[in-house]
């Protein structure tokens, strides 16, 4: 019997690496990206466990999963950090540069 490719292992790798690569858009865009990767590769996953002899390709799964996790806590982490910072300085301070600059200023 010939083997086929594990549905969407090219598309979970690409996921994974998009939402890397986009959490320095607020968190959001990679987020979403992340979480799709994940939950297709999960899926992929658990298709090759019922029948590892049948599908090939689980190498490219395994890796979009781990880079759907690291895209998912780095965009976390954006997340975090912008919500702090609009918290922190307020969202028209963070529209002003100059008023960026001057309370950067006081606290150096």
């Amino acid at each position: 019997m010939e083997q086929q490719k594990l549905p969407n292992a090219t598309l979970i790798l690409v996921f994974g690496i998009v939402s890397i690569i986009t959490c320095c858009c607020y968190g959001v865009i990679g987020l979403i990206f992340g979480i799709i990767g994940l939950v297709l590769a999960n899926k992929a996953l658990k298709l090759y466990a019922e029948n590892p002899e049948m599908y090939e390709g689980v190498q490219n799964v395994k890796t979009g999963r781990i880079l759907a996790i690291i895209g998912i806590v780095l965009n976390i982490l954006a997340m975090g950090y912008m919500i702090w910072a609009i918290s922190f300085f307020g969202w028209d301070t963070l529209q002003d540069p100059q008023r960026m600059q001057e309370i950067l200023e006081q606290y150096q």
